[in-house]
């Protein structure tokens, strides 16, 4: 598959298709897919701050309500008549009649100062009070149950749900305290407070809320006591371990998690007064629902910005590329050596017809430039023999200095033979048979071959010192390095001042470069000769050899080696000059202007 889409992308028609679909229906699809991703984020991230506000502020709204409630059922359990009643048992029936109205009265004027379902109050042994059991629609058996048992033994209030199979009774919410004497810690009864789904359900039911959205409140163990969706899920446990995990680890959070195989987003808020967790619970599809009417409607723009494109590919494919394709056969008859091709005349002005027409002037070109190379080579062949016949060869004028110098010292004259000597070393040192390279050995003794002519020609002695160890002389060396330097040392630098001017060569290896310093102590180098150096400005000319000198070696050591192995020159007016020449150990020759290390 990958083969065949390069063989496809290799046509300039199929890759001018492809980009153009590229440049105009990836984009497009790429920022629809980036605007429906940020249209869910903004809306699920409006959806958490908006969630966890309301959350926090029906915390704070049920807690005040349980603390009214329990504010209430605090000052019922302290009414001094309920108190002396349940104090003792009545000892006679018409004194359990009047005591179970008493105690009823006083029930109901609470209930009506209180914001409950019903409320209720149990003697600790209903069986001694029957009548007003009978009253309360109980058994007085009912003291013998589990769940009163339970309640007597408890010191703590608890909340208890109950969830009745009727279908015209909902679930209740029971909060259940057992009470005991104002002056003691004897236990009296126990109060119980009906809360029907209607008293939470008014705490949540924002005018925003999204659809499908419902808030739960859970107790410690994660059992749903309500459930503002029409209590579908109050009484079942909420099936998310990781949610539950989490809200045992923070006061509040949000999460993404699947409950019921349905992807919700959640947010959650623990309550301060009781061991519940208020939870909003917004179904992700709810949350992509607004924009999933606009992904319709950028489907059926793509489509027809897809037809559109493809009309437009069309266009391009027969007034261009096609042409194209032509002009790409006529050049491969071209390279194939095929000149007598008919290349048809375009009379379009665009860039087309211009490339129609170039083509066939670079074509007529072509054939006169082969024309003329045939002719120019026949001329080469004359000139090739001309110069053969009239090359000198540089190793005569070499032998003619050495029959100079033997003819001067046959005849007395050892200065003249010396220096005539010298000269045809040095000659025969910088011819170095048209090489490159020579070694550091042969480039002192062309150094030392120059300052015996110097010598000779100034008339006195120079003083040139030399600091190399044996094992460096036969080490691979650019020729003509050294010698322009010294040149440039004794003709600038200690010029005027021979009887004291010294020059001094050393050598060293470093890792695996060969440095050598050319030290003297003449008058240094000007400032603006080396910062001229150092810009390598063409407008900035160098006056004089020393300028010239300088210039060419470090020119050709950046060539054959890179800019790291330029010269370094510190110099200081009056103080001397020092230059390092920084080479590299050569492994091979140097052929053509290239090293090899």
């Amino acid at each position: 598959m990958i083969n065949a889409f390069l063989r496809l992308a290799s046509s300039f028609r199929n890759r001018m298709i492809l980009i153009f679909l590229s440049i105009t229906i990836i984009p497009f699809i790429l920022f629809s897919a980036y605007a429906h991703t940020k249209s869910i984020e903004g809306i699920q991230q409006a959806n958490i701050t908006f969630s966890m506000s309301y959350l926090e502020q029906a915390k704070i709204n049920v807690e005040t309500y349980l603390a009214q409630l329990n504010e209430g059922i605090n000052s019922l359990i302290g009414d001094k008549t309920l108190q002396y009643l349940l104090e003792r048992p009545p000892l006679s029936q018409k004194e359990e009649e009047t005591n179970s109205v008493d105690m009823l009265s006083i029930v109901y004027e609470k209930k009506k100062q209180m914001d409950a379902l019903q409320i209720r109050v149990y003697p600790l042994i209903p069986a001694d009070y029957p009548t007003y059991m009978r009253a309360l629609e109980e058994s007085a058996s009912v003291g013998e149950e589990e769940w009163f048992r339970q309640a007597a033994d408890s010191n703590v209030p608890y909340w208890q749900l109950s969830v009745s199979d009727g279908p015209n009774r909902g679930p209740l919410l029971s909060y259940i305290k057992t009470f005991t004497s104002l002056h003691s810690r004897t236990p009296r009864g126990i109060v119980i407070t009906d809360l029907a789904d209607n008293h939470l359900s008014r705490f949540f039911s924002p005018t925003k809320r999204l659809q499908r959205q419902k808030f739960l409140i859970i107790d410690e163990k994660g059992a749903i006591l309500f459930d503002s969706a029409g209590n579908e899920w109050t009484g079942d446990v909420l099936p998310s371990p990781q949610l539950l995990a989490k809200r045992d680890l923070y006061n509040e959070g949000v999460e993404k998690l699947s409950i019921y195989d349905q992807e919700h987003l959640i947010t959650f808020v623990r309550m301060d007064s009781l061991p519940w967790t208020i939870i909003s619970l917004t179904p992700m599809d709810a949350l992509v629902e607004p924009v999933m009417e606009m992904n319709r409607l950028l489907l059926v723009i793509i489509i027809v910005y897809l037809l559109v494109s493809i009309g437009v590919v069309i266009y391009l494919t027969r007034n261009f590329t096609q042409p194209v394709l032509r002009l790409v056969r006529l050049m491969k008859k071209l390279e194939e050596g095929d000149f007598g091709m008919y290349i048809p005349h375009q009379e379009r002005k665009d860039e087309i017809g211009w490339l129609f027409r170039g083509f066939g002037s670079i074509v007529r070109k072509i054939e006169d430039l082969i024309a003329q190379s045939t002719r120019a080579e026949r001329s080469k062949k004359e000139l090739e023999f001309q110069v053969l016949s009239h090359q000198i060869n540089p190793h005569f004028l070499y032998n003619t200095l050495e029959s100079i110098r033997w003819k001067a010292e046959n005849h007395g004259r050892n200065d003249i033979g010396e220096m005539v000597s010298a000269l045809g070393n040095l000659l025969r040192l910088s011819l170095n048979q048209g090489k490159d390279i020579t070694t550091v050995g042969r480039e002192i003794e062309q150094v030392k071959a120059y300052v015996q002519i110097e010598q000779a020609r100034i008339g006195m002695p120079l003083r040139v010192v030399y600091f190399f160890d044996e094992d460096m002389l036969n080490i691979t060396f650019m020729r003509l390095l050294l010698q322009p330097l010294v040149e440039n040392a004794i003709q600038h630098s200690i010029r005027g001042n021979f009887e004291h001017g010294k020059v001094i060569l050393s050598g060293r290896i470093e890792d695996q470069d060969l440095v050598i310093d050319i030290t003297d102590n003449g008058k240094g180098i000007p400032d603006s000769v080396i910062q001229a150096l150092e810009e390598e400005s063409e407008d900035q000319k160098m006056n004089g050899r020393s300028g010239v000198g300088l210039r060419n070696v470090n020119e050709r050591l950046k060539i054959y080696f890179g800019i790291e192995y330029k010269l370094q020159i510190e110099s200081k007016e009056g103080l001397g000059t020092r230059i390092t020449i920084r080479h590299p150990i050569l492994k091979e020759k140097l052929e053509n202007g290239h090293k090899s290390v």
